[in-house]
């Protein structure tokens, strides 16, 4: 529907013209255990009443509302003609008087993609679960309002539901539910909330299993204490997994952080967080009722980079109650001005106020990595974008407004300092508590305490495009001192910007097996322009290893000299800390606290970006992980490198080597889980790592032993296999048979006999996945008959089939697919949910293909939809340039000479 895209300019119309007061809400949920009707959406009941100013009486505008019917509008007392005023997406509202109140009765309907009101019927119990989920513009699935984040008002919520059931929203509950007749129903009142926007609006209901805590704060002076209810919920189903105990602790971390730094004590009341089924995000930041995708409750043993993901995640969100909450951007083109600030501020809470001390590790090795891919794509953007309408919104929440945007964070406390960045924050709360603001107001207080010319620094990092790279140029004397070490900056032909980097360059000798590569000196530096140099580090002897940006202060592209990238092929598992001095004339360390394994996850994340960038054969990096990934003692990192070799393999290497090279991963994982130790995380990594990349027959042997399966001929598996300290619980079941599935020896008949010994909503996804995974022309016509000619799957089991469909080794099954894919796109665009539409655009692409004809149909499709949705054809853009590149780094590493690998010339180009 046309008015379902609302576009920047009549969104700005709207705000100037109307004032909006406050809503009433009430919507009434029993029908979600009635049974299904027989024709059309499964619909609720929902009546809102809207009090608003018009600032020109007897102008016209319009509220939002997507619903498949709409039983009565009433405008000022006036009964207008639904059918005439409301177009499937719009209430057309003419004649606005100075005070206004609008009432909408409708019946909107229930999702089964997780946008607005979703519906889960748990298979485990039969019990329904709902929850809502609006960003960035959903709430008119589930009330009348108006759908823009400028237009912020108090929201009072009234739900009748089940009387058994745990109803929550953002408010605090007004005393307990009513009791409504005979029915088994009762009536829930929430207090009303602060002005917020209508897309962190939320409201949760089901039989949760709910548990509760107590968040107390004294402040100094007038301050007084502070007390936050706290609240943590999920299925019923998980409650035997759920960790409360541990979101708490976290919880209660987070708000000291956050309330030592910010000047403002927690604005919303109570704190509850929800992890709900079937979430499409990692969480969304409603002010007083986080919600969550319940993969977080844990049902198997993990690692401890699990745990720092989820404090992560929870630390992030709750950041957002102040960036974004209660100071929020006006328009999405500022969305940096919320999840930037609340990436970079749950990573700084993570590290400084949880267990999670590595954190920035984590920070440099994954989100980062995130940011440089998204920001080398042709749809890169400057972290204030350009966004015309909500579908161009909808893709924007993507590695540059998170990571990228709190990369540049990083680099901006580098350059004004801590303590003045900060100050500038608390200001910034306190000038525009409860209001909307753009790049311009934060820039502002940021001036003020910095005392810098604050746009500069925003037109180098906030509004251009692209990533930089930085390189050591070192000479030396006879006597193997430096004479002159530079910083040599470039950028990508597209996007030709040099920015000033604040960056610590480390200086690194090798010094023997016990010690291994040592940093003896660094030096911070200002880069400006193409070439800087470091004055401080002249006089210091020769390094074996340069590396710049250590410590990870700015954002950009690591590369190597000659020297550098040879020590790192022989000893990057060997970076050790700094020890005594040795007195033979190096720079003092600047600094008293080095992470050595910083500087190996930024090792490897250079490693990556070159093999990335074809100037390392993708062969040479599998070398470097199979030598070396046995010893990196971060988990963390250790599973990036896990997932970075195998897309290596997968996409980046010549398909006349790829066999070879996935049997010497597979070879070097099953080692890796041998020696590691017994019961530990990094021997769970391994473990899934060896499901990942096992090909051969006496891996997949194992694979059936591990899991006591019976083998392709039907011989009793008598689960003997094993591997001291491992165990296999159900989660690493799935992980082994869906590896088992893809090779063609897990049949129906053993999927679905897993699936009754594990018959949950979890493992219904799992079972879904591995059944759409088997090497099957009829199972792949299935599959793409389910998720492509039917919309009945709800978004877990798309995403579930999708994942199954596109399996590595599975080209020749799926190759009769490319030319279909193309000829749906435009009709899935414009007829699926735009949650939906982007899940198969990005998981259906035949990249797997890997070949030139696959990218000759793309750029046919492009060139013949030059007039098809932006939005889309970004989309298709994007897994074009993936395609590209893979193609390039394939003929890279098919090459005999290693040019590139060796540190030729081609390291210093961007």
């Amino acid at each position: 529907m046309p008015g379902e895209n609302l576009t920047q300019q009549e969104a700005q119309r709207r705000a100037g013209l109307l004032t909006v007061d406050g809503y009433e809400v009430a919507l009434d949920l029993r029908s979600a255990t009635s049974p299904p009707p027989a024709k059309g959406p499964r619909t609720f009941r929902s009546t809102t009443t809207i009090r608003f100013r018009c600032s020109e009486p007897g102008a016209s505008s319009f509220a939002d509302l997507v619903a498949p019917r709409v039983h009565s509008v009433t405008l000022n007392g006036r009964s207008l003609n639904a059918d005439t005023v409301f177009d499937g997406s719009r209430i057309a509202l003419d004649g606005l008087e100075a005070q206004n109140e609008l009432v909408v009765d409708a019946a909107c309907a229930y999702s089964r993609t997780g946008e607005g009101l979703h519906h889960f019927l748990d298979p485990e119990d039969g019990e329904v679960y709902l929850y809502t989920q609006y960003e960035p513009a959903d709430a008119r699935r589930v009330f009348a309002n108006f759908e823009q984040p400028d237009l912020k008002a108090r929201f009072t919520f009234t739900v009748t539901a089940p009387a058994r059931w745990t109803v929550l929203s953002n408010g605090e509950r007004r005393g307990e539910p009513e009791r409504l007749g005979e029915g088994g129903a009762a009536c829930w009142r929430f207090a009303p909330t602060e002005p917020i926007s209508t897309y962190i609006t939320a409201v949760v209901a089901g039989p949760y299993h709910y548990v509760t805590d107590t968040y107390r704060r004294t402040f100094e002076g007038e301050g007084g204490e502070l007390e936050i209810p706290l609240g943590a919920l999920c299925r019923k189903g998980l409650a035997k997994h759920f960790d409360a105990d541990d979101v708490f602790t976290v919880t209660k971390q987070g708000l000291d952080f956050f309330h030592d730094h910010f000047g403002f004590p927690y604005p919303f009341g109570k704190y509850d967080q929800a992890f709900v089924p079937e979430y499409n995000l990692g969480a969304m930041e409603n002010p007083g009722l986080v919600t969550f995708r319940e993969e977080f409750v844990f049902r198997g043993k993990v690692t401890e980079a699990s745990y720092e993901h989820r404090a992560n995640v929870i630390l992030h969100e709750m950041a957002h109650m102040w960036f974004g909450d209660l100071v929020t951007m006006r328009w999405w083109d500022d969305l940096w001005l919320k999840e930037s600030f609340a990436d970079y501020m749950g990573a700084l809470a993570l590290v400084e106020a949880t267990r999670f001390k590595d954190g920035w590790i984590t920070f440099a090795n994954r989100r980062k990595s995130w940011a440089y891919r998204a920001d080398q794509l042709p749809s890169t953007h400057p972290v204030t974008a350009d966004i015309r309408d909500l579908e161009d919104a909808k893709l924007n929440f993507d590695g540059i407004t998170y990571a990228k945007g709190a990369s540049v964070l990083k680099q901006l406390v580098a350059y004004v300092g801590r303590e003045t960045f900060l100050e500038g924050a608390r200001r910034y709360f306190q000038r525009h508590a409860w209001g909307n603001t753009t790049l311009a107001d934060l820039l502002a207080v940021l001036a003020e305490t910095s005392g810098r010319d604050m746009d500069e620094w925003a037109r180098a990092w906030l509004q251009t495009a692209g990533v930089n790279s930085l390189s050591p140029r070192v000479t030396c004397d006879a006597d193997g001192r430096i004479t002159e070490l530079a910083v040599v900056q470039e950028a990508p032909e597209e996007h030709p910007v040099l920015r000033p980097h604040r960056v610590a360059v480390g200086l690194y000798r090798h010094e023997g097996l016990e010690r291994g590569l040592v940093r003896y000196a660094r030096a911070e530096a200002d880069v400006r322009g193409a070439r800087t140099v470091v004055g401080e580090l002249a006089g210091a002897e020769r390094p074996d290893l340069v590396l710049v940006n250590d410590d990870d202060l700015t954002y950009c592209k690591i590369r190597f000299d000659r020297d550098s990238l040879a020590s790192l092929r022989t000893h990057l598992g060997e970076l050790a800390p700094p020890g005594p001095a040795t007195g033979r004339g190096t720079v003092p360390e600047a600094d008293g606290g080095h992470n050595p394994s910083l500087s190996r996850a930024l090792c490897w994340s250079a490693m990556w970006n070159l093999t990335r960038d074809a100037l390392m054969p993708a062969r040479d990096f599998i070398s470097l992980v199979l030598s070396f990934a046995g010893t990196e003692s971060d988990v963390g990192v250790l599973q990036t490198l896990h997932a970075w070799s195998r897309s290596a393999v997968v996409h980046y290497s010549a398909p006349e080597r790829r066999a070879e090279l996935r049997r010497a991963l597979a070879e070097g994982a099953l080692s890796g889980l041998r020696l590691a130790e017994p019961g530990s995380g990094h021997q769970l990594a391994w473990a899934r790592f060896f499901a990942a990349v096992a090909t051969d027959e006496k891996d997949l042997r194992l694979l059936r032993g591990l899991l006591g399966a019976p083998g392709p001929d039907g011989s009793k598996g008598d689960g003997a296999a094993r591997i001291d300290g491992l165990v296999v619980d159900q989660e690493l079941r799935w992980t082994f048979l869906e590896t088992l599935a893809a090779r063609g020896e897990a049949d129906a008949d053993l999927l679905d006999a897993e699936l009754a010994r594990d018959d949950t909503a979890s493992g219904k996804r799992h079972h879904v996945r591995c059944l759409a995974a088997r090497p099957s022309a009829e199972v792949k016509a299935q599959a793409w008959d389910a998720v492509m000619t039917s919309d009945r799957l709800s978004n877990a089991l798309v995403e579930a089939t999708i994942a199954g469909f596109a399996q590595p080794g599975q080209q020749e099954l799926t190759a009769p697919y490319t030319q279909p894919y193309f000829d749906a796109l435009e009709e899935i665009w414009r007829t699926r949910s735009i949650e939906i539409a982007m899940a198969v655009v990005r998981g259906l692409y035949p990249d797997l293909q890997g070949d030139q004809v696959t990218l000759d149909a793309t750029d046919a499709w492009l060139a013949a939809h030059e007039d098809a949705a932006p939005a889309l054809r970004r989309l298709v853009l994007e897994a074009r340039d993936d395609l590209a590149r893979a193609l390039l780094a394939q003929r890279c590493d098919a090459a005999d000479g290693r040019t590139g690998a060796q540190g030729g010339p081609a390291l210093a180009r961007g």
